[in-house]
């Protein structure tokens, strides 16, 4: 695979389509709508699937726009299928989140922007030692997508997160700058 750091793309040997990171804007409402509202892709989400296209553009105005660090993952013809970002937990942590469309499942386009992130976000943000990832134990897709990029499975936290209502169990997973990309 290689990796132009300009425009975060990635051109892959594998049956995946090529994808690219860009920021997201509130013109991608359509797109965006298409995996908002789907109850399987949210299912993990820690927030609930949009109901109209004005909780959409509301969820685009006060979470994603103003995010530090979340991009639309694309296909070649610009049109974004999902989202990934890295949230500040500290100085020097940062928490990385991903959803696709349910239609995109098992092609390794989840798995190629994962490894699109790991492999910039250290030399984007020098003073981030740990990229970690928090997953429902019940999200085995999830971690399939982290174990293939080459994230280290730490553990599991036992009734670590509410979620919708519901006392999880999660798995912990990190990635450090001295980790190799698989």
């Amino acid at each position: 695979m290689e990796i132009d750091s300009c425009t975060l793309k990635a051109v892959s040997s594998s049956p995946s389509e090529k994808i690219h990171l860009r920021p997201m804007t509130l013109s991608d409402i359509d797109d965006f709508m298409v995996w908002a509202t789907d109850i399987n892709v949210t299912r993990f989400c820690t927030w609930e699937p949009c109901t109209s296209r004005e909780a959409g553009i509301a969820y685009i105005n006060s979470f994603v726009l103003p995010h530090p660090w979340l991009r639309a993952i694309c296909l070649d013809d610009d049109r974004a299928i999902g989202s990934i970002s890295v949230t500040p937990v500290d100085s020097i942590r940062g928490e990385i989140g991903y959803v696709i469309g349910s239609k995109y499942w098992g092609k390794g386009i989840a798995t190629e922007a994962v490894r699109l992130v790991a492999a910039e976000i250290f030399k984007e943000k020098p003073e981030m030692e740990r990229l970690e990832a928090l997953v429902d134990v019940d999200n085995i897709g999830s971690q399939k997508v982290l174990e293939k990029v080459g994230f280290v499975r730490e553990g599991v936290m036992r009734k670590f997160m509410c979620l919708k209502g519901n006392v999880r169990d999660m798995v912990m997973f990190s990635f450090l700058p001295s980790d190799s990309l698989l």
